[in-house]
């Protein structure tokens, strides 16, 4: 239990010192959250150490310094690069390397940094600050509440064969208590966001707790697919930053298309 805590703890810092920073200090810790979590997902597939794996790597260090400098523009051609520069590594190997290699590769890419550069998106907003607290309540915030609703009611099975813990009550309660904790937040601060209604702000935590939960159980088929516990040890009693991550990496573009919506039709 100590070794949780001391995991949650430094978890939690790190979180909040990336979504209060913004700039540079937001995008060097994304950047390194990526990188680890494409070492932990390729090393599932001994892709790790691979050229591919360093392309990889150097990628979504791209990726962080497109959108740090505001040319998201470029993400698509970047992405496309990539692609070519992969293709070229397998032709040139072959047969060394499989064609699955490459879609585990880019898969990666996509999943982790491409995803988790949404953060940084919904940061570097209008509103930003206060915006990218929502990440924290559709994903922290639907835990809990899910936590406690399937603990005391929950006896139907979500995803029996993937998570047989989480509970169709639990999955209710976590999206009905990250509406109500999106909208109070929105309560509190009214002038910090970009609604013309509070319930907006609900609205935003509610649709991203739902898919949160995806996130969470697709990251758990995965595990159960290669047959491990953790993506790695890398936190103490937590496993590894997919482990930590996984709603967050999820939701990340949700969330970032919801205010867009929303301050299209306002």
């Amino acid at each position: 239990m100590k070794e949780r805590i001391i995991g949650g703890f430094f978890v939690a810092l790190v979180t909040l010192i990336a979504l209060l920073s913004g700039g540079i200090v937001t995008t060097c810790i994304l950047t390194v959250v990526s990188i680890i979590g494409l070492w932990e997902y390729l090393r599932i597939h001994s892709l790790e150490k691979t050229l591919f794996a360093y392309v990889d790597y150097v990628f979504a260090i791209i990726i962080f310094v497109l959108v740090y400098i505001n040319k998201g523009n470029l993400l698509f051609s970047a992405m496309i690069m990539f692609l070519m520069i992969l293709l070229a590594i397998y032709v040139f190997n072959f047969p060394k390397y499989k064609d699955d290699d490459v879609a585990k590769v880019v898969f990666s890419f996509i999943y982790v940094p491409i995803m988790l550069s949404f953060v940084l998106m919904i940061r570097n907003m209008e509103f930003g600050l206060y915006l990218a607290f929502y990440l924290l309540i559709a994903s922290w915030g639907n835990d809990v509440c899910a936590y406690f609703v399937g603990r005391t009611i929950g006896k139907h099975k979500l995803s029996p064969k993937v998570s047989p813990n989480k509970s169709v009550e639990g999955f209710v309660g976590g999206i009905l208590g990250a509406f109500l904790i999106g909208l109070l937040y929105a309560m509190v601060f009214p002038e910090m966001l970009p609604f013309t209604s509070s319930i907006w702000g609900g609205v935003v935590a509610a649709v991203a707790a739902m898919a949160s939960v995806i996130g969470d159980l697709a990251a758990s088929a995965i595990k159960r697919n290669h047959d491990i516990k953790d993506y790695s040890s890398l936190i103490p009693g937590h496993g590894g930053i997919l482990d930590r991550f996984d709603s967050v990496i999820y939701i990340a573009p949700i969330i970032y298309w919801l205010v867009k919506i929303i301050a299209y039709i306002q």
